[in-house]
């Protein structure tokens, strides 16, 4: 089984209470079909490029990705204080130069 959340943007200081009310969810889900003897992929990963990153830099006189990336480490390690049972291996985010290469390189696919 592949169960995926929405991948959070890390722009703040940390998680609100939206994010593990929804990822709460996901996780029964993940647990119960290991339960039952399923192999199940529960990755967890960034939507860390644009606006809202850039956005909390200006804001706080930083360099966007200095706040990103310690933004991502402050949202990682909140998740896993949550006990949710991710497969931090398979962990991903959208500013990470192999990301950035494939996604560049399907668009010119594709247009």
């Amino acid at each position: 089984k592949y169960i995926l959340d929405m991948f959070p943007y890390p722009s703040g200081q940390g998680l609100h209470v939206g994010h593990p009310l929804g990822y709460t969810a996901t996780d029964v889900y993940s647990r119960f079909y290991r339960a039952l003897g399923y192999d199940v992929l529960h990755p967890m990963g960034w939507d860390a490029f644009g606006l809202p990153a850039e956005q909390y830099a200006i804001q706080t006189g930083q360099h966007p990705a200095d706040t990103t990336r310690n933004n991502i480490n402050t949202f990682r390690r909140q998740l896993k204080s949550l006990g949710f049972s991710y497969d931090w291996s398979r962990e991903i985010a959208t500013i990470d130069e192999g990301y950035v290469k494939w996604t560049q390189w399907i668009f010119l696919q594709l247009f």
